[in-house]
This record gives C-alpha cells, sequence and structure tokens, in this order.
C-alpha cells in the first residue's frame, strides 16, 4: 500500500499517534471516529506494512546531561583498497559510536551528515579527535554547534 492508497482515517491514525503513541486503542478510536475493534485491526494493518515502525520515548537530552548538539559534515577518501571500501567501513563503524545519534549519506560536497548529541564540549573533542579524526577514511571534518532550538518535531506532516 502507497500513501496514495491510505485513507483519511489511516492518515488520522498516524497523526494520532504521532503526537501520543502511548493512546490506547480506546482513545484512538475516538478521537478517528472508529469502534475500537476496527481501529486496532487499521493499526496492525500500518504496523505489518511498515507506516509504523516502531514506538518509543523521547527523552530530553538536556535533563540526561547530553546538553551540547553538534552536526559534523565528513568528507571520506573514496580511494579503494584490495578489499576495503571506505564508505563501507565509515557506515559499518559509526554504527558503533553512542554519541552519534543520526547519520545520513548525502550528495554534494560532503559524504555524510552526522547528528552528535554529548555533554559537553570536553567529551565532543575527545569524540572528535579520538574516533572521527582518527578513522582511516575521514579526510575531513567541519562542526557546526546548536545555538539555540527552534523548531524540533518527529511529526511527519500526512496529508
Amino acid at each position: 500500500m502507497s500513501q496514495n492508497q491510505l485513507d483519511r482515517t489511516d492518515k488520522q491514525i498516524l497523526a494520532e499517534l504521532q503526537r501520543d503513541g502511548r493512546l490506547s486503542n480506546q482513545d484512538l478510536a475516538d478521537r478517528v471516529s472508529l469502534s475500537p475493534s476496527p481501529c486496532l485491526r487499521r493499526v496492525r494493518r500500518l504496523e505489518e506494512e511498515g507506516y509504523i515502525e516502531r514506538y518509543v520515548a523521547l527523552v530530553n537530552p538536556e535533563k540526561v546531561g547530553l546538553k551540547l548538539l553538534a552536526y559534523i559534515t565528513i568528507r571520506l577518501n573514496k580511494v579503494f583498497r584490495a578489499s576495503h571500501s571506505p564508505v563501507s567501513d565509515f557506515a559499518r563503524d559509526v554504527q558503533d559510536w553512542p554519541e552519534v545519534v543520526e547519520c545520513y549519506a548525502m550528495s554534494g560536497d560532503m559524504d555524510y551528515l552526522l547528528r552528535v548529541q554529548v555533554e559537553d564540549l570536553n567529551q565532543f573533542s575527545r569524540f572528535a579527535m579520538d574516533k572521527l579524526m582518527q578513522h582511516p577514511a575521514v579526510v575531513d571534518m567541519r562542526s557546526s554547534f546548536t545555538l539555540q532550538r527552534i523548531k524540533e518535531t518527529t511529526e511527519l506532516s500526512i496529508s
């Protein structure tokens, strides 16, 4: 089922669950004007078809001591050795770095964009110097630090 095949009720269900993933089935059914059984069937179908990937609790990073948010662009040395690809090595290694909360392969001048959440500038410096700059595939790294959160949401616009 493509996004175009979602009906109005499916879209309402997705919107409501994005706002509050802990809604009971009864509350969700009330909000989308369904009875509980058909609502639950729709939610299960949306889960099975991959529209709903998972349910999570969004933790406030500052409350757990992770007060510094940085975005880092990375450029890799793309020269291939006999059995190693720098791109695949980096993509594999970044999975093990807890400081990196998001990583995207990018078009343009840089190869990757990392979102890094750490305690402070000292922890960022250790991460950058000991992990990123020591990685054999990394040839350039540029970082920017957030000064103020203007907008942050996990809700996608589903119309």
